[in-house]
């Protein structure tokens, strides 16, 4: 078993190894072979965009780098440590990986500053006071200070899913999992969901992004990464990938959503 790492272990780990790093990764679910041996990394303030078409594997490679689904063969590395070790305290690294999914995942039945605090108390042992303090840091910092008190269901779905982003950032993680964090909005609202991305960034946020949002790709990626199929097909600078694609099938994918 690892220990929850302190400061000065997890300085030790971002000079030693890349915040991610997946080495021939195939996940299968029955007959269907949805990843194909993937080598993939993310390093250490960088922002990894990831796109294709739907059924390419973004969203199964994502959730396979914190365990969401169980690798079939391959090895994910985060922050040196290898994940799909039996041995490894898996609930120890997922408290250093924040995770944000499509459809919000909120607690219905909890207000929005419960929702922040629970995971807090539970799986980081914070005080009650400790909690609340974070939460509400965090609530400002997506723009949603005065909604504390409010349930899931009084708030518009892009503000529901900065709610999620807060409660993913109150764990402090060391990196951030988006898996398409705007395509259930409604278009007007993913503008404000895009721009607390864009500041996470701007800070140093380590981020792994699936979205089909080329302009924030594009604006903000360090890399984008183009999947088919269950392959990484083409990567590289957003420039480069988005603007001179060097695959036939990555220029016929940027043909139909550019």
């Amino acid at each position: 078993m690892i220990p929850v790492a302190h400061p000065a272990s997890a300085a030790a780990r971002s000079t030693a190894a890349p915040a991610i790093e997946v080495r021939a990764l195939c996940k299968n679910f029955g007959t269907n072979e949805v990843l194909k041996g993937i080598d993939f990394h993310v390093d250490h303030g960088e922002v990894v965009c990831v796109i294709g078409p739907s059924g390419s594997g973004k969203s199964t490679l994502l959730r396979c780098v914190n365990r969401l689904e169980e690798p079939t063969t391959g090895t994910v590395m985060v922050e040196g440590v290898d994940i799909t070790d039996s041995e490894t305290d898996l609930d120890a690294v997922r408290t250093r990986i924040g995770m944000v999914f499509q459809q919000f995942n909120l607690f219905p039945h909890l207000s929005v500053l419960k929702n922040l605090t629970l995971a807090q108390q539970r799986a980081k042992k914070r005080g009650k006071a400790e909690a609340i303090e974070v939460a509400h840091r965090n609530l400002a910092k997506v723009g949603l200070a005065e909604k504390a008190d409010a349930f899931p269901a009084q708030l518009s779905g892009g503000q529901q899913q900065r709610v999620a982003i807060a409660r993913a950032l109150s764990m402090d993680p060391d990196m951030m999992l988006f898996d398409e964090p705007t395509s259930a909005l409604d278009p007007e609202l993913v503008g404000d969901v895009l721009e607390v991305m864009k500041q996470l960034a701007r800070e140093g946020m380590t981020m792994m992004v699936v979205t089909h949002e080329m302009g924030f790709a594009r604006e903000v990626g360090d890399r984008v990464v183009f999947m088919d199929g269950g392959v990484v097909v083409e990567q590289g600078k957003p420039e480069d990938v988005l603007g001179n694609p060097q695959h036939e099938r990555t220029k016929l994918f940027l043909s139909k959503v550019l």
